[in-house]
């Protein structure tokens, strides 16, 4: 497994997952079961669909569990200029937007566009989610909220 993750390849792209970060969210799932299909093996077939289709539900992985590579010279994996977040009803926290996380010190251990970071305090892969809050009974409630993040400056909330 490379650090972008198990590898899937077929004619014109190249889908990489991470299973350490996937909450099941099954975005994938929805948009694409003849690709994402957890009773195959294996689970990921992206043979079975256009380059275009595939890269379009990847995007909308919430936890940043599934990229993509255009072996084709299609459109690479778009990055927000800006961090958005959205606090999931009784879940996580997903962010999108350019990310960087950092270790104690200092050193970037983790870039991304999406991520799905704990708010129940319970998870077992902080800062990211694992699901522990279904376990924990979490509650809270939806909030979306724009950020603008600016290159170069760092603050505290």
């Amino acid at each position: 497994m490379s650090e972008r993750g198990r590898k899937y390849g077929a004619e014109g792209i190249v889908v990489y997952y991470q299973p350490r970060l996937c909450i099941h969210a099954a975005e994938c799932v929805r948009g694409l079961p003849e690709v994402f299909d957890t009773q195959k093996k294996p689970w990921i077939q992206p043979e079975h669909a256009a380059a275009d289709a595939i890269s379009e539900v990847v995007e909308r992985c919430p936890s940043g569990a599934l990229h993509y590579e255009r072996l084709d010279g299609g459109q690479a994996e778009a990055v927000p200029q800006f961090v958005s977040a959205d606090l999931m009803p009784d879940g996580p926290l997903y962010l999108r937007g350019p990310m960087a996380f950092r270790n104690d010190s200092g050193a970037v251990t983790f870039e991304t566009a999406r991520a799905a970071l704990c708010r129940c305090g319970a998870s077992r892969n902080k800062p990211f989610c694992d699901n522990s809050h279904l376990e924990a009974g979490f509650k809270a409630a939806h909030v979306r909220i724009a950020l603008e993040i600016v290159p170069g400056k760092v603050g505290e909330l």
